[in-house]
């Protein structure tokens, strides 16, 4: 999997007499230099902090753009931004570490430690973990526009979300959901007695050495903070505001690429948790009727075009985040970018990974079953919607899919066999009067209308 790249042979080459021999600048730098500074001219990023490590060395890390744009203001060499859902693993993590104090258990229904109305059904707080619940998440509410602007009881939050109709059965699905992980971050409260960023501080950073970590905040003073920004056509423009009392547990924390190494390093070694808990944290589950998915807790599995990926990203208002280890390799990989657009960090970081690393397409197989038995509505729950629709219809070539989100229709790509067609790495299965959409962040089951 791995590509030979002559210069990193080259490095490892020299001994430490012949340092001044070393080229100013790699191969692999001047590509991310390029892949940076194009799309910081062009405007389409205002900055972006980019750090990749292998092997026990830092193969780069380096910053491109602007921390302000207003002041012209480099991005610092630690500069701090906001992660986003990269926070979430910050979350599982304190669950996990709670459970192996004995103090809360996976299979505890969640409602032992929040005041929930769930309508007679049990949710664990597994289920909380890795996006089962059925529980709608609280960003995709048309409510959430004027909330996000406001200060109000986190309370408040829970009770708006109790009053909205489960999307499926808990475990019957995998729909990401925001609204999980602050009851998560609430729970912690309750069982710790501490707030959610001094049990994390305690617990994590503290001892890690995490001092540029912390809880975010709209109006205290945070050196080498980092400006986030939004695309338009028309040019960049100043992130829109958050209270972070809502994002909390699920997305509120900041921190910089040294200090997303130094837990991401501790947290695969085995600095974190136990290895029977490190485990359970990367390991995806299954749903009810024993279908793989591939997020685990906090944090997707699976195997990225032939190579073992484990990872998350983040997106919050003027910020996308990109966190990447692949196992196999010992590389890890942290792209941070201080702009929300059509370059976010994943461009980035999926750019740098097919300079270090062979891709494998999947291999497409001739199409063996009858697919005019496929056409017809698909409705059922996805993220954003509890009665989404896909239309399927038959072609020559194959099948086209139409959402209700769509102008057109599209082909399918790659068909690989038993009624399943690979489009990059979501798989979608058609078979048995059911649509299933399934990617590391995603398990939607759509059902056919019959006629």
């Amino acid at each position: 999997m791995k590509k030979i790249i002559l210069v990193a042979i080259v490095f490892l080459a020299i001994s430490c007499q012949e340092k001044s021999k070393i080229p100013e600048t790699t191969q692999l730098e001047s590509f991310i230099d390029s892949l940076f500074q194009i799309s910081v001219d062009s405007s389409q990023i205002a900055g972006a902090s980019v750090l990749v490590y292998q092997n026990g060395n830092t193969l780069l890390k380096k910053t491109y753009g602007y921390a302000s744009l207003e002041l012209s203001v480099s991005i610092p060499e630690s500069g701090v931004f906001e992660i986003g859902s990269v926070t979430k693993q910050f979350t599982a993590a304190a669950i996990l570490k709670l459970v192996e104090a004995n103090k809360v258990s996976l299979d505890d229904d969640f409602t032992q430690y929040l005041d929930f109305d769930t309508k007679g059904r049990k949710v664990t707080i597994d289920n909380l973990l890795n996006h089962t619940s059925g529980i709608p998440s609280y960003t995709s509410f048309e409510e959430f526009g004027e909330l996000m602007i406001q200060d109000h009881p986190r309370d408040s939050l829970v009770r708006l979300v109790e009053s909205k109709p489960f999307m499926f059965e808990p475990g019957e699905a995998l729909i990401y959901n925001n609204s999980a992980y602050f009851f998560l971050g609430l729970i912690i409260e309750k069982v710790t007695g501490q707030t959610y960023a001094e049990y994390l501080e305690d617990t994590f950073f503290e001892p890690l050495g995490m001092d540029n970590t912390s809880y975010c905040s709209t109006s205290e003073i945070t050196k080498n903070k980092v400006y986030g920004y939004g695309y338009t056509p028309e040019g960049l423009k100043q992130k829109g505001y958050l209270n972070h009392t809502w994002p909390y547990a699920a997305g509120s924390l900041c921190s910089t690429t040294e200090d997303l190494l130094t837990w991401m390093t501790a947290l695969h070694r085995g600095k974190v948790l136990s290895e029977t808990l490190y485990q359970s944290l990367i390991t995806p589950d299954q749903l009810k009727d024993g279908s793989n998915i591939l997020y685990a807790k906090a944090l997707v599995n699976y195997s990225d075009f032939g190579n073992h990926r484990i990872g998350h990203g983040g997106g919050i208002n003027g910020f996308l985040t990109d966190t990447r280890y692949y196992p196999e390799e010992d590389l890890y990989m942290i792209c941070l970018v201080n702009t929300t657009g059509p370059k976010g960090a994943s461009f980035f970081a999926d750019a740098i990974t097919w300079e270090l690393l062979e891709k494998e397409s999947p291999q497409g197989k001739k199409i063996d079953i009858n697919t005019k038995l496929l056409e017809g509505k698909y409705r059922g729950a996805v993220r954003g919607s509890d009665n989404f629709t896909i239309e399927v219809k038959s072609t020559v070539n194959g099948l086209t899919v139409k959402s209700e989100r769509d102008d057109k229709a599209d082909t399918l790509k790659t068909y690989i066999g038993n009624n399943t067609w690979a489009d990059d790495n979501t798989r979608i299965i058609i078979k048995n009067n059911e649509y299933r959409f399934v990617n590391p962040s995603s398990y939607y089951i759509l059902k056919k209308e019959i006629e």
